[in-house]
């Protein structure tokens, strides 16, 4: 699935409209460049679960955990150095916990997580375009997300996001 979204509202909407499908225990990678939008993603996610607390990047407390109509842990494992630190992390207690887990940089810790996964690649618009635009790229990995493709397509099928053609 490739698409793109006009604003920062609309990376949050496509976000939001992601929570729906959701089940505890899914385990969402979002990866990108610096700035590309991942945490501005999991604050709109956090909003439709019904988060009300200000979700901010974890990136130098590594986690943070919010409860809304289901328990968010956002990671961020840019700064880990090695795999061992993910233990620190407690990561395994947090893929356990019936809870969505949303992890940015998550290609550091793929090794580590189960096989079932959502990955959101987010980059930059192209030189030349506004600098609002993102394009993202997923990917479902395992029979899970698999069999909510359709859904998933059609929840990312509106106003703020087009698709994108191939590379």
């Amino acid at each position: 699935m490739r698409f793109r979204t006009t604003s920062a509202d609309g990376t949050r909407a496509v976000a939001a409209a992601l929570a729906p499908l959701l089940r505890p225990g899914d385990v969402l990678l979002l990866s990108g460049d610096l700035g590309a939008g991942k945490t501005v993603f999991t604050q709109g996610l956090a909003a439709a679960l019904g988060v009300a607390e200000p979700v901010t990047s974890p990136t130098f407390t590594l986690a943070q955990s919010y409860q809304g109509r289901m328990r968010l842990h956002h990671l961020d494992v840019y700064r880990l150095e090695n795999l061992g630190e993910v233990l620190d992390l407690d990561l395994p207690e947090l893929l356990d916990d019936d809870a969505v887990v949303c992890v940015e940089w998550g290609e550091v810790v793929i090794g580590e997580l189960p096989r079932d996964f959502l990955q959101v690649r987010i980059r930059l618009a192209d030189p030349g375009e506004s600098p609002d635009i993102r394009i993202f790229e997923a990917d479902l990995v395992g029979p899970s997300w698999h069999a909510r493709a359709d859904s998933l397509a059609a929840a990312w099928h509106f106003a703020d996001s087009f698709p994108v053609p191939p590379c």
